[in-house]
């Protein structure tokens, strides 16, 4: 794409087609802004007529204390349900508003199937109350953050609600180093936005994208904004053998494969990225055989893993080292929150290692086959060796149905072709379950000369109780027994330690 290109000669290139137009849903502090140069406090954004939506909630929005109410628009994404019987997914529709603002705000959600006996607000960890008051509830944001408002323990049938910062200096659609879309749908002839090197996409608030967003060999490229990636066929973000790839903001929903591909590329950051799915394979964000991958603040609801780690696959070889996923929600309706290691080269063996997963807070795990669970999974396969991981401040509400962790060394005929070569060097730091639905947490070598060596947790609570070498049980239990967990013989040097152990052993 030629860059000298405006925005609208480069939207008729890329074939973009605007089914719905407008700034209708500014809001009015929005709208004056441009008055003082101040930026606003509140900005709502249309969902065009084409797009579907929801009727089970009524939301509205108001700066604290006493700004004027706006109305939010309802989305669609969709969520999916394995019946493990028949092996057959149901997909289910749910709601989700999303808006910017600054300061405070005040959120009012009416559930318009009436019949309310209760109403909760996710994370836990951050403490929200909300006012109840018959089938409607308030509560307030400080900041941006993204929750999940739940009523009468609904699973499906809730409501997300996506915030961001107000833009203070949205890009320019004259910019020529970017492809901007504004309010309305977007379609690109043949499915697919490739990215040049250099360039940024801008989704605009409002913006609805639905083709894939394609990284090929390039660097210095940017996709942001607060608009949304919808249906995106092939998944909606692909990035392979690129280097210093931003993702900023964005919204997936639905797209026909997964959220993110990340095949042998460098440096690339994901902050504040969400994505809701229900299709087969419906994975959130994958990573192949890449360096330097950080995901910082994002939302993700899968109809599979929420993060992939993994070496070789299809036409990605190399190592995978120096991933950090931190500050972000995950809900797996579907397999893992988190899983490393499946997929790797036989022929060449490669290594996953330097994994940071922090600040995390786990909603929903719902796996029915044993081989697939663990709300964190670290399990090798193709030759593949993980070592060196930390995993600190992981907040795992009760879900449905797996484990909390799973560490196994596995050879998993249908994906790989020899065993996993080990875990090493894992240490996991401050993490809590509280629930009662958790099967027993396996740690597992695959033999003597494929195991796991050298994991360590310290601070590990299980419903309020600190797990320990150290705790009161009969002198020939295992500390796996205290928690019914099972580490089998070729786990080697397992610790369970309190804070103050840990930090008498550093001294």
């Amino acid at each position: 794409m030629n860059p000298s290109l405006s925005r609208r000669t480069a939207l008729q290139a890329a074939g973009a087609t605007a089914l719905a137009t407008g700034l209708a849903g500014l809001t009015a502090p929005a709208a004056r802004a441009g008055d003082d140069n101040s930026p606003p406090k509140l900005v709502t954004y249309p969902r065009p007529a084409a797009m579907p939506t929801n009727a089970t909630f009524k939301v509205r929005v108001r700066s604290a204390p006493d700004g004027d109410w706006q109305t939010l628009d309802i989305w669609r994404p969709q969520l999916e349900e394995v019946n493990p019987t028949t092996g057959s997914g149901k997909v289910y529709n749910t709601s989700m508003v999303y808006f910017d603002f600054q300061g405070t705000v005040e959120i009012e959600v009416t559930y318009l199937k009436g019949g309310t006996t209760k109403a909760r607000v996710r994370p836990d960890a951050l403490g929200i109350s909300p006012e109840l008051l018959g089938d409607t509830l308030r509560f307030t944001l400080d900041a941006p953050k993204d929750v999940v408002v739940q009523i009468n323990d609904e699973i499906f049938d809730c409501l997300h609600v996506i915030t961001n910062h107000v833009e203070r200096q949205p890009p320019s659609a004259d910019d020529p180093d970017v492809l901007y879309f504004g309010p309305g749908v977007h379609t690109v002839t043949g499915g697919v936005l490739t990215v040049p090197s250099g360039k940024t996409v801008h989704l605009a608030g409002g913006a609805v994208l639905t083709a894939q967003v394609y990284f090929k060999n390039v660097e210095k490229a940017c996709l942001k904004g607060h608009g949304i990636l919808y249906a995106n066929p092939g998944g909606a973000i692909l990035c392979e053998g690129s280097t210093n790839i931003r993702i900023e903001d964005v919204i997936i929903l639905n797209p026909a494969g997964y959220a993110g591909t990340f095949g042998e590329s460098h440096n690339v950051h994901v902050r504040k990225a969400r994505s809701f799915s229900s299709k087969g394979n419906g994975d959130g964000f994958d990573v192949f055989s890449s360096t330097g991958v950080l995901f910082d603040g994002c939302f993700m609801r899968n109809s599979d893993d929420c993060f992939a780690i993994y070496a070789h696959r299809w036409n990605y070889y190399g190592d995978t080292r120096d991933i950090t996923i931190q500050n972000c929600t995950l809900w797996a309706d579907v397999a893992h929150p988190v899983n490393v290691g499946t997929h790797g080269n036989t022929d060449a063996p490669e290594t996953i290692e330097n994994l940071v997963l922090r600040n995390l807070d786990i909603l929903d795990h719902r796996e029915p086959q044993m081989g697939y669970q663990g709300c964190i999974a670290l399990n090798p396969g193709d030759s593949n060796l993980i070592r060196n991981v930390r995993i600190e401040d992981v907040r795992i509400e009760d879900f449905r149905r797996g484990q909390v962790i799973h560490l196994r060394v596995m050879y998993n005929t249908k994906y790989n072709t020899s065993v996993g070569r080990g875990i090493e060097d894992v240490y996991v730091k401050n993490l809590t379950y509280t629930g009662t639905h958790a099967n027993p947490s396996l740690l597992l070598g695959y033999d003597a000369d494929h195991a796991i060596r050298n994991v360590t947790f310290e601070n590990l609570v299980i419903n309020g109780t600190v797990v320990a070498d150290s705790m009161k049980k009969p002198k020939w239990y295992q500390t796996t027994d205290a928690v019914q967990w099972f580490a089998n013989e070729h786990v080697l040097n397992l610790r369970f330690l309190t804070t103050a152990e840990a930090e008498a052993a550093a001294r």
